[in-house]
């Protein structure tokens, strides 16, 4: 290990150095624990200086709770209160751990709610006007009076609880933001820039007149550094790593040239059973694995087919990425929105398989014979005169090149694949699994020395995909701050008139377009309260049609463009780095017709059986 970081340093200058090593970690971690507990010692005698100031204090204590929430009844984080005594700003109190903003003043949580506490002099509460104003940029000014009729007295404190709703409003931050979104897509679409870069260009840009002209004007302020940050959804980011960490090291074993081999061995040699076999598999892992894991597994053996016959791995990765979106939309774990939908309707697993595997299994077929047009001319180029020799030569030398390794791999991904299938139980992040895997595996593989750190982390980990991810999080997320998602879901809800038929084309042609071009998870976020409620109030809608509708746009859609998915992105991001880049509307001419086709059946299904 020595040797890895000090290549040609002596033995007795790396002992030296991982001795002071040792000594600053301990250093470190025993100044913090001394600080600990001074800190520990301070806030105890703060607590009990505070309960006597308490005991002490003759005037009316009033404490105010409560939550401030949008038009969709979801809470609003970042919101600026401030309580007006007579007209007149009063500086509260934040109670300890509360989100406080500027000297004595207060902001929400996260989750819309606050909690604040007033000392007045002893009459003020009967004989003054008490008003809470709530502000926060792209959304009105509310206001609520707090009369008798929302306090009470417990004997010793005054209490107050607070609900208000406050409503967007499309000022300068919405169009700028609206704008620069729009600006960067056009970048990654006509290829001006590498994507990696147009995402970082457009969340950087946002994040700079945020905190530039939006600190002299509130109205120009898209979205704090923590909100972005909060946007970027780390689930993702992470088990996309841990994944590509595993994958990398399997890459060693020769697995996946043998399964190439294996594969083309059960299609004896015919490209086009191939490209259904391969289809096959995609979709139904997709629906028990997360889509992006599938992919991740799958890309490498796919381009070692490719290759071995001589045609472009894209003819089949596009399919695969078609195949992958179409299986996860069948059942409760197979994509994010679905396990979203489930958790907020209630919805089990099989309603999941009952009511929408038998519309992936038509689009799947539709898929087979698509893809034959599509593709082909190029399936055609592929000329081998003697299979039975061809299929001979790729047994030699598509070989298992490690077994001792893909032995501990295989049980290692076996644990991580029980995690993914059981993770709703223990109530973990798909990517504590993932990374966990990675770990125990890059462990074994160091100890062992058959895998060299700098060259995995250099060549198998796709940096430019993630930080691609992380900046268009943080894109989307602008957005979806200032009031472009929840526009568009008021725009589904007012168009839908109380019509079960025009709800059910609008939410699943609305969530499909959007699905295309904006990630699909705060979307679907956005939806659920919208959805939630057509489902009470429009006759016939107690079925779930409603949110058998959001989930099949939301899924089917991702199949629009190559950003539509995270499958997508990871897949072609592979492709890319082996030397087969794929445009924008290359992809986008062969994905968006047959999204388009299987989100049309899923309409029809819909409106048949529902």
């Amino acid at each position: 290990m020595g040797n890895l970081f000090f290549p040609g340093v002596g033995s007795k200058t790396r002992s030296f150095f991982w001795m002071c090593f040792y000594l600053s970690f301990l250093l470190f971690f025993s100044v913090n624990w001394i600080s600990g507990l001074a800190r520990a010692k301070e806030h105890r005698a703060a607590n009990a200086h505070h309960g006597q100031e308490q005991d002490r204090f003759e005037g009316e204590i009033l404490a105010i709770s409560g939550k401030i929430v949008n038009p969709h009844n979801t809470g609003v984080d970042d919101v600026v209160l401030k309580v007006l005594l007579n007209g007149k700003e009063f500086k509260p109190k934040a109670k300890e751990g509360q989100h406080a903003h500027g000297e004595g003043g207060l902001k929400t949580e996260a989750d819309g709610t606050f909690q604040t506490v007033l000392e007045l002099p002893k009459g003020s509460i009967k004989g003054s006007t008490i008003e809470i104003v709530a502000y926060k940029p792209s959304y009105e000014k509310g206001k609520v009076l707090l009369d008798n009729t929302k306090i009470a007295f417990d004997g010793k404190q005054y209490l107050a609880h607070v609900e208000l709703s406050i409503k967007r409003t499309q000022g300068p931050a919405f169009w700028i933001a609206t704008v620069i979104f729009v600006l960067a897509y056009i970048l990654i679409s006509f290829e001006l820039l590498h994507r990696t870069l147009a995402a970082m260009l457009g969340a950087a840009t946002m994040l700079v007149i945020s905190y530039t002209i939006g600190t002299i004007n509130p109205e120009y302020h898209i979205l704090s550094y923590e909100t972005a940050i909060h946007a970027i959804d780390m689930n993702v980011i992470f088990l996309l790593m841990g994944m590509m960490i595993i994958v990398g090291i399997l890459k060693h074993t020769g697995v996946f040239q043998w399964s190439a081999y294996q594969c083309y061995k059960m299609a004896k040699g015919n490209v086009i059973v191939l490209s259904v076999i391969l289809m096959s598999f995609t979709a139904v892992a997709s629906a028990f694995l997360d889509n992006v894991t599938t992919m991740l597994l799958l890309t490498p053996v796919s381009i070692e087919i490719a290759l071995s016959l001589g045609i472009n791995p894209l003819a089949l990765l596009i399919p695969e990425v078609l195949a992958s979106n179409i299986g996860g939309t069948a059942t409760l774990i197979g994509d994010p929105p679905n396990i979203m939908i489930g958790s907020y309707a209630g919805l089990t697993f099989m309603d999941f398989v009952i009511d929408l595997t038998p519309v992936c299994l038509i689009s799947m077929v539709v898929l087979f014979v698509y893809s034959k047009f599509a593709y082909g001319r190029e399936y055609g180029k592929a000329k081998i005169t003697d299979i039975d020799a061809f299929i001979e030569k790729l047994r030699q030398e598509y070989q298992i090149t490690d077994s001792q390794l893909l032995t501990v791999g295989g049980i290692i991904m076996g644990i991580v694949v029980a995690l993914f299938l059981t993770h709703g139980y223990w109530h973990m992040e798909v990517s504590i699994a993932a990374l966990f895997g990675a770990s125990l595996l890059f462990t074994y593989g160091l100890l062992t020395k058959k895998i060299d750190l700098l060259e995995l982390i250099e060549k198998d980990i796709e940096w430019t995909t993630l930080l691609f991810f992380m900046f268009l999080f943080i894109l989307v997320g602008a957005v979806e701050e200032t009031g472009l998602l929840d526009l568009i879901a008021d725009w589904v809800l007012h168009l839908s008139h109380g019509s079960l038929v025009t709800s059910i084309c609008l939410i699943l042609w609305v969530s499909a377009i959007m699905s295309a071009f904006v990630d699909n998870i705060p979307f679907t976020a956005t939806m659920l309260p919208i959805v939630g409620y057509l489902t009470q109030v429009i006759p016939g809608a107690d079925s779930g049609v409603l949110w058998w509708a959001l989930a099949f746009g939301a899924c089917f859609g991702g199949n629009g463009t190559m950003i539509g998915a995270s499958a997508n992105v990871v897949t072609l991001g592979i492709a890319e780095s082996a030397g087969h880049p794929m445009k924008f509307f290359g992809f986008m001419k062969v994905a968006f017709p047959y999204m388009i086709i299987s989100v049309a059946i899923a309409n029809v299904w819909l409106l048949m059986f529902y």
